[in-house]
Parts: structure tokens; sequence; C-alpha cells
């Protein structure tokens, strides 16, 4: 399998930490979020790397992938970005990759090993990162149902936490087979419709499509970064665990 990470969005939540710098070459404990996503990649097989770029996507030049622009980032979404790679995904299977998510090889090698056409990995043990990040887990959290192997549910808004079985995490496995559905259904709809669509919204739309995609549970280790408040909260919950020595169940790195 080769790697995809979309990395062409500005990261505006990310404030004056992505002024300079595209939201995947922000630091976290040390390194890039880019260098932790390529050293997980990496450990799980997967050492072919394109990163599919749009803001600032010069600063990627010399870095160890192969770069796709994406040259209507600023007026698309997520989905436009992963079009970019449907040369690839039409003929190689993959782990695609959100650039702002840190991992551990331990959920990118649970992907590689569901060989469903489109599989999506979810964390069973999220919500009590999201309180941590949210304080009520509500106020972010969306819908994720899984039924004997497979997601039922996603993306929806919800009142109670009974409607969501794990989080989304912007991790996903996709092989050609899977490309060919969602080429197929993106070629269905209006040019200003795939243009708004998010991931999560392009994965419901194939679920009503009556398209089958794999769930593929992980426990933690991994997080999203998409605020500066979210960096400043790992890095304080990395040194508690450092300084207590108790371990942190979403520590990603790879002595973890």
């Amino acid at each position: 399998m080769l790697g995809i990470i979309l990395a062409a969005g500005r990261g505006s939540r990310m404030g004056t930490l992505t002024a300079d710098r595209p939201k995947a070459l922000v630091r976290l404990a040390g390194k890039t979020l880019l260098d932790w996503q390529l050293e997980a990649l990496s450990r799980a097989g997967v050492t072919e790397v394109t990163v599919v770029t749009g803001y600032l996507a010069q600063r990627f030049e010399g870095r160890p992938v192969r770069t796709l622009h994406n040259p209507r980032w600023q007026e698309s979404n997520m989905v436009r970005s992963l079009m970019c790679a449907g040369g690839i995904l039409a003929m190689r299977a993959a782990v695609l990759s959100y650039s702002d998510i840190v991992y551990h090889p331990d959920a990118v090698n649970a992907v590689i090993g569901c060989q469903a056409p489109i599989a999506v990995a979810y964390d069973r043990c999220w919500e009590s990162l999201w309180r941590e990040r949210f304080g009520d887990p509500l106020r972010d959290a969306e819908s994720f149902l899984a039924r004997q192997g497979f997601i039922a549910d996603i993306g929806r808004r919800v009142d109670r936490l009974a409607e969501v079985q794990g989080q989304y995490m912007g991790l996903l496995g996709i092989r050609p087979q899977g490309w060919e559905a969602i080429a197929a259904q993106l070629a269905r709809m209006p040019a200003a419709d795939v243009d708004a669509l998010d991931m999560t919204a392009l994965l419901r739309t194939l679920l009503q499509a009556g398209q089958r995609i794999a769930a593929v549970p992980v426990e933690g280790k991994w997080c999203e970064v998409d605020s500066q408040a979210d960096a400043a909260l790992y890095e304080r919950r990395l040194a508690e665990s450092a300084s207590t020595g108790r371990p942190w169940a979403h520590d990603w790195r790879m002595a973890a």
C-alpha cells in the first residue's frame, strides 16, 4: 500500500501556528505532524507517500514525499483534494490520512489489514479525549454507528452519546474497487456540491447509495490537532505522563 496525505487546507483555527506553514508542518512533541505521520506509516510498511498540497505548497519542497497540488484549495473542500489523487487511487491501494492527525502504527496496520474496498478507522476510546478538548463532548461529536463490522451511520450532529460508538479519525483505507465506487458517486453530483463536500459527508452519501464501508476499531493512541488549544493540551498531557509515569491513552508515539 502507499500513503496519501490530504494537506491542502489553511488550518485557520490554528491561528498563528499556520501563519507561515501548512498545518502538516506545525510542530508537536518535537516533530512536525508530517514527521509523525511518515514515521507511523513507515513503521507499518508504507514508505511511498504522496501529499496533496494547497496552502503554502512550496513548504513541502525537499521533504521525502511526492506532491500533487490542488489549485482550487481555497474554494473547495477536502474531497477535491482527494480527487487530485484519483489517478493513483484507481491503480493502487492506499492509506489515506488527514494532515492534522497523529497516530500510532497500530492504527495504520489495522487499516491495512482490512481487505474491504473502503475502510474507516474509528477510536472507541474517544470520549475521554473529547471531554478534555471540549468539556462537553457533544459540542463537537458526530454520529458513528457500526454494525457487524460495517458503518451504519456517520457524520450527523447528535444530542446523545449513545449515537457515538467511536470517533472518526481521518484515517482510511481505499482500494481501487473502493475508489471506483467513490468516483462514480462524485460523477453523479453537480460540481458545486462536490466542491462543498467534506469527507464524512462523502461517506454518508456513499452509505445512502448502498456502498458498504468497513469500520476498523482502534483504542486511543491518536490525536486530532485542530487548534492551538489542542496542541497545548497534548503537550501538557505528554509532560504530565512523563512526570508521573502514568500512561496517557492517546499518546501516539512509537514507545507508547
